[in-house]
Order: structure tokens, then sequence, then C-alpha cells
């Protein structure tokens, strides 16, 4: 499998920035937001460090993707504040969005193009150079096992290639941030793996910044370095694995335990025997 490009140091060209002065990449103060009579976010605050990888995790309708579009600047937020690596995001939303790399819960491909010609357009946007682009696309294709298949229409695509396409567009320029929601929905046990060890080399390497959102636990607990639990807009609870277990009095449990604690929804017996009769 050919290498999957992970960039230059992206810290003042020192070999590990992930350890030099790890900074503050997005910084996330007290950001509430509305719709209408629905408070979806109340108060939300967190941190993401340069090379650390976040997991955000709650239930279905908690705020995660609320969260993550604020992030970007792709909707504003009633109250607070967000910064990406010292930028406003509501004062430069251009800016910081060029600094962050994104994959929706649900991908938006332009269906009618190619998967090459997609990829091309999203780099146009970024700015890579004709040169660069390609050979870094190229890069990513080879490593997601999409070669061969780039001059074909997205509209035929699987979802797990549409997946592929949606990773790719938001890694090629090489992001100081990726903003990640369900990134692994739909994709192949390799693919997945790939995924995973990407993003664990672009923080530990590059000094990438990640936010992770997935409802699979397990993925959580093995890739992230610290977990921010929202649950109804909140933010619950903060921490490393090993800190939440100590809140939760689960030492020694996974992350699935902890989780159904924290939120109150750990003792679901009654529920399974009721759908069981």
């Amino acid at each position: 499998m050919a290498a999957l490009p992970t960039g230059a140091p992206l810290s003042g060209g020192t070999t590990d920035p992930a350890r030099d002065a790890r900074g503050s990449a997005l910084q996330v103060d007290g950001i509430s937001k509305s719709f209408g009579s629905v408070q979806a976010l109340s108060s939300v605050s967190f941190s993401v460090d340069a090379g650390e990888i976040v997991g955000l995790l709650g239930p279905n309708g908690a705020g995660k993707s609320t969260t993550m579009r604020a992030v970007l600047g792709l909707i504003p937020t009633d109250s607070g504040e967000i910064r990406l690596f010292g930028k406003n995001v509501g004062v430069d939303p251009e800016g910081t969005k060029r600094l962050s790399g994104y994959v929706p819960e649900a991908p938006a491909l332009y269906e009618f193009l190619t998967g090459a010609e997609y990829l091309d357009f999203v780099a146009d946007m970024y700015g890579l150079d004709p040169t660069t682009r390609a050979g870094r696309i190229q890069q990513f294709l080879m490593g997601f096992e999409l070669a061969g298949h780039e001059n074909s229409l997205i509209s035929g695509y699987s979802q797990g290639m549409k997946q592929k396409v949606a990773l790719i567009a938001a890694l090629a320029h090489r992001p100081r941030l990726l903003i990640l929601d369900e990134p692994l929905n739909g994709l192949d046990p390799r693919s997945a793996r790939v995924t995973k060890d990407l993003l664990r080399n672009l923080a530990a390497h590059d000094g990438v910044a990640v936010l992770f959102s997935t409802h699979v636990l397990e993925i959580a607990q093995a890739i992230c370095d610290r977990i921010v639990i929202l649950h109804r807009g909140h933010v619950l609870a903060s921490g490393t694995v090993a800190a939440l277990r100590d809140r939760a009095g689960l030492a020694g449990r996974d992350l699935e335990e902890v989780f159904l604690a924290l939120t109150g929804t750990g003792d679901l017996k009654d529920v399974v025997d009721a759908l069981s009769r």
C-alpha cells in the first residue's frame, strides 16, 4: 500500500511540533445556539490542543454536529466565542476555514462530477497548485484504494467510496485542524484502519489537532487523548478515559459503560426485556 501523505511539520519547522509548545488549536468558550424554541447548545466550552485527538461524544440530538458546524463558521452562535489558532471564527471565517478540514456526518458531494473532478475542484478552492494537488490526490487515491475509480461519476459510487472522497477532500490541503463527524461511516475495515492510523500519525508527527465525533465508543477509546461528552446541549463531562472512569466510579470498565453511566442510561435491562417479548 502506498504511504498516505502526512506532510511537513507544521510548527516552526521543528521535528516534533506536537511535543514542542503544545498550544491551543481550538478554543470554544461558552457558545450557545437556539433554533427557534429549541436550545441546541448552552454555554459549551472545551479546547483541542495541537497534536491532540479529542472525541466529541453524546446521544443523538446532544449538539455534536451543531458544535462542529459552529466551529467551522457554518452557523452563527447566539453567544460565546470560537478561536482557531487565535483567529476568531466570527471575524475571519474564510481564514479559519483554510486552516481546517471537515468531514460532515452525511457528505453532500457533487454527484455529476467524477471523483477526480470533485477533488480537483476542492483543491482549487484551497489554492493548491496543479502539480502539488495531483501528487497528493493520487497518493490518497492509492492509499484508500480508489485509484482506477477516480474517473467514474460519483453518482455511481458506493457509500464507502463517497466517504473516502470526502476524507481525501478534507485532508489534501494538509489542514492544521480536522473536524470529523462520524468519519468512518460506510468504510470497509481496511479503510477504517488506514483512517485511524493516519489520524494518529498526523497528530503525533505533524501536530494536527483533531475533533472527532463517533457513536462507536470503542473507536473513541482507542484513538482519542481526551473525551468531551455533550448531553442535551451541555458539556456533561470531559477528560481522559481514565478520569471519566474515576468520575463514574467505574475503574477498569470500558468507555461504553462509563458513557452510559454518565448520561443516565446505564440500566437498560428493562428496555431490552420489553423489546424481547
